[in-house]
């Protein structure tokens, strides 16, 4: 049985008679056209799906995400589901679902999938995976020197299959994969947490992806690692021992020490337990909310939470259902 697929039914009154259309009050005669782009997550008419027409206007050219069709090549249709984005004469349809997209100087969460003898590979939700190699990290102690035949057979004794870290993008390749480095001690093995994915579109880029939440009473504090790969890590704040704190320090990294690549979890207090799920839940409430998360908006979003706790009367509730959406509302409102 033969099985027929026809293009789905655009939507009125749709891009190509409204928002495209040069006769419309939101024309601009420099070429720019306001596109209209989702709010919270997206309405149906500001969602575009295969096979869709965009536009038949011969002005426009067609970018990613999109193809041409017709007789003289003029009519631009979407290839992917997604939301349409313009860039001066060009359109292109930025996919509702896609995987990360590398780029250099990126600050990412990632886990260890193998190890080979001088190099990990991890998953960082990237089409490829992405290599950090032996000479890419810091030595325990902060020595600077090449690496051995010694440091290859104690490779595992860095990081192995499972680990969390986070890295920086340090350079791309032509396939499209990455490699990382850790050479910095905000970067390294990450534990005394919980990891949570919240998607390529869930983490906005921003001036800080790793900060600290003091908690509501004011003793210790959580810190936040936004991956901008939308993998995100909360765990509890750790300072330096205070002989490496209090002391001058001319190379930051010559206070690197063994205990970095510990996978042994700390003691962690109930109280700061409690605040890491708020956190968590703040964080996955935002994103299903259609919020874009970074510093600014998690840590109004843990106020606020802190603010409903104190109307309900419930410390630490779960961030979920009716009070969810409460939190959303006023998310909004703010």
């Amino acid at each position: 049985m033969a099985i027929t697929i026809t293009a789905p039914t655009p939507i009125a009154p749709g891009y190509a008679d409204s928002s495209l259309s040069e006769d419309e009050d939101n024309y601009d005669p420099d070429g720019d056209v306001r596109m209209r782009r989702p709010l919270r997550g997206g309405n149906a008419d500001e969602i575009v799906t295969p096979g869709e027409t965009i536009t038949e206007d011969p002005q426009w050219m067609r970018g990613h995400g999109t193809y041409t069709a017709g007789a003289d090549g003029t009519k631009i249709i979407a290839s992917v589901a997604g939301t349409v984005a313009k860039t001066n004469k060009l359109l292109s349809v930025s996919p509702l679902r896609a995987r990360y997209t590398p780029e250099i100087g990126d600050l990412v969460v990632g886990r260890i999938i193998e190890v080979g003898t001088k190099r990990w590979l991890c998953d960082i939700s990237a089409p490829h995976l992405s290599a950090l190699h032996l000479s890419s990290i810091n030595l325990p102690g902060g020595i600077l020197r090449k690496r051995t035949t010694t440091d290859e057979l104690q490779i595992r004794s860095y990081f192995s299959e499972g680990d969390l870290l986070v890295a920086e993008v340090q350079t791309l390749h032509q396939d499209g994969s990455a490699s990382l480095h850790t050479r910095s001690l905000k970067y390294g093995k990450l534990r005394n947490g919980v990891f949570m994915s919240v998607g390529g579109r869930g983490v906005k880029r921003g001036r800080r992806q790793v900060f600290e939440v003091k908690l509501t009473d004011g003793v210790g504090g959580v810190d936040v690692y936004l991956g901008v790969n939308g993998f995100v890590f909360i765990a509890m704040h750790t300072d330096l021992p205070e002989s490496e704190s209090t002391s001058i320090i001319a190379n930051l990294e010559d206070s690197a020490s063994a205990a970095m690549y510990s996978s042994q979890n700390d003691p962690i207090p109930v109280a700061t337990r409690r605040e890491i799920v708020r956190v968590a839940g703040v964080i996955r409430a935002l994103v299903e909310g259609g919020f874009r998360v970074d510093e600014e908006v998690v840590m109004r979003g843990y106020q606020i939470c802190g603010d409903l706790d104190m109307e309900d009367g419930e410390a630490g509730g779960f961030l979920g259902g009716e009070r969810a959406r409460r939190f959303v509302d006023r998310m909004m409102e703010e």
